[in-house]
């Protein structure tokens, strides 16, 4: 009787320790650039790799990573022969100055940053969660784009991320930093965040590349000239802030969320702080501020930085819309946004891309609980064919749309011109300001000296005896009459005419009255502002 054969030999476990060994060597790995001759083209081009950027953002030792395993299941084109763990995204938690942050870093070392399928997965997962704790979310962008060899899944990608940022507007803060490029419909995403900073020289965002721009309407054009951040700050207004370096462009990040709630229903970051409201030099010299000439112009940031805490504005979009100032300062410790008209450009009027670029700023600051504090010194809309054709009426009408609809405290000060509909949209008494004071040196209603005395008393200043002071004379009729600040004081458009010197204690009492307003709005689903 022959014997029977023998089992195969029972492979060994491995040891704890051989368990050990391998979850070190796969951590490794995921820490590790995706290439290191990418990471090292970076530094070359004075830019750092997703994990650099992350550690400089978040505060030390802070920063826990979801998915760092993770790792695409394509196998079209030669792909399942690399798989790199993290797939081109880097994720997670951290805490920037004690407060928890939400953050997502595309690889430009592994794949190229492009997005497939992970990037969804990864990033939707802390969005998800961004969302569940009450956090804002700061995303990293650096990526050659949607990847070819994953077809529509990548596609999907950039639609579950999308979803979840237009879920999470006005619940969350959000802020995209572009770092490199972001191309294609890869731009939707950040542009669809509340703030978006770009780097000086190597950020580049746009729909079509140069390549396909060329191959298809036959123009040739350049990275910069086509998407360079000193573009989109400055002419389309798709940048907040153009960084000098990278680590610029973090800083600016890290002052934006001081000046942020974690989320719509917390309470923005106070420090404790109680004004000394004796008259100080810096408020004095607001009384000899405006010039005496009323065709001269004045530096608004000057009468901004003499009343808020530390002199401290930050301002977004600076370099766009310049006619009109919008940034984040603090009162009495607490923050506040701060909209002004600029009369060092355009004299203050309000244009199309002025009276979007503040009508956003609003928007924000009411989603979030900050107060608004807006001085006018406004001629009124910029009169011209190009901005009526360009749809000023619809788009014009975005501002006092989003003044009326925020529930914030709105104190507003009028500090010379307030004319026309410029006056009304710019957070007016009527437009729903709590507290609204003028100087001494306002003009409000309808339009100013010169155009109204020219409309009404034509006929008898020409046939003066003498058309000059006759001129001066209906001038000053006309001002005392119909624009003098005491004449709206009068009749309740404004609360009171208080002097230069005394606006900031004005601002501080005010805003102290109105810390527990309350409004309740009517039932509805949403508003449908004029986009």
């Amino acid at each position: 009787m022959s014997a029977l054969p023998l089992p195969p030999p029972v492979p060994e476990r491995a040891t704890t320790a051989d368990r050990l060994a391998e979850f070190h060597r796969m951590r490794e790995e995921t820490r590790r650039p995706g290439s290191q001759r990418a990471a090292s083209r970076q530094h070359v081009l004075g830019k750092f790799t997703a994990r650099e950027r992350i550690t400089m953002l978040l505060d030390d030792e802070s920063f826990v990573e979801t998915d760092p395993l993770a790792r695409h299941r394509s196998t079209a084109f030669g792909m399942d022969r690399r798989r790199p763990a993290g797939d081109g995204v880097v994720a997670g938690f951290g805490t920037v100055d004690g407060r928890t942050v939400a953050v997502f870093a595309q690889d430009v070392t592994s794949f190229n940053g492009s997005v497939g399928e992970v990037f969804g997965v990864k990033v939707g997962k802390v969005l998800d969660m961004a969302m569940r704790v009450g956090c804002p979310v700061v995303g990293l962008y650096d990526s050659s784009g949607a990847r070819l060899q994953e077809g529509v899944l990548s596609l999907a990608a950039f639609g579950q991320v999308a979803r979840r940022v237009v879920t999470a507007s006005g619940v969350i803060p959000q802020i995209s930093v572009i770092m490199g490029v972001c191309a294609g419909g890869a731009v939707y995403t950040p542009a669809a965040t509340d703030f978006v900073v770009m780097v000086d020289r190597t950020s580049h965002m746009f729909v079509t590349g140069p390549d396909v721009i060329r191959s298809v309407t036959g123009e040739t054009v350049g990275m910069e000239d086509l998407g360079g951040a000193s573009l989109h700050a400055g002419r389309t207004g798709n940048a907040h802030y153009v960084a000098t370096d990278e680590a610029d462009a973090i800083d600016y990040v890290k002052d934006l969320l001081s000046f942020m709630p974690s989320n719509n229903l917390d309470e923005p970051p106070r420090h404790t702080l109680v004004a000394d409201l004796r008259l100080s030099e810096q408020d004095s010299e607001l009384d000899a501020i405006i010039p005496d000439a009323a065709e001269h112009g004045y530096d608004i940031v000057d009468v901004v930085t003499r009343i808020v805490d530390d002199g401290d504005l930050l301002q977004v979009h600076a370099r766009f819309a310049r006619n009109i100032v919008c940034g984040f300062a603090h009162i009495e410790g607490s923050p506040v946004g701060v909209v002004a008209n600029q009369p060092n450009h355009l004299a203050g009027a309000l244009d199309i891309d002025a009276a979007e670029k503040a009508a956003r700023f609003v928007r924000f600051c009411d989603a979030f609980g900050l107060p608004l504090l807006t001085f006018v010194d406004v001629p009124g809309f910029l009169p011209g064919t190009d901005q009526e054709h360009a749809g000023i009426i619809r788009r014009g009408a975005k501002l006092g749309f989003a003044y009326i609809e925020a529930t914030v405290p709105k104190v507003t000060v009028i500090t010379r011109k307030a004319f026309g509909g410029g006056y009304a949209v710019m957070a007016s008494k009527e437009f729903g300001a709590d507290v609204c004071v003028a100087w001494p040196t306002a003009e409000i209603g309808v339009i100013g000296s010169r155009g109204g005395v020219n409309l009404l008393f034509h006929s008898e200043i020409r046939d003066a005896p003498d058309p000059v002071s006759a001129r001066r004379e209906y001038a000053e009729l006309y001002h005392d009459t119909l624009i003098s600040p005491y004449v709206a004081a009068e009749r309740g458009c404004i609360d009171d005419v208080i002097a230069p010197s005394e606006t900031r204690g004005t601002i501080v009492r005010a805003l102290r009255a109105l810390r527990s307003k309350r409004v309740i709005t009517p039932p509805r689903k949403h508003s449908n502002i004029p986009l």
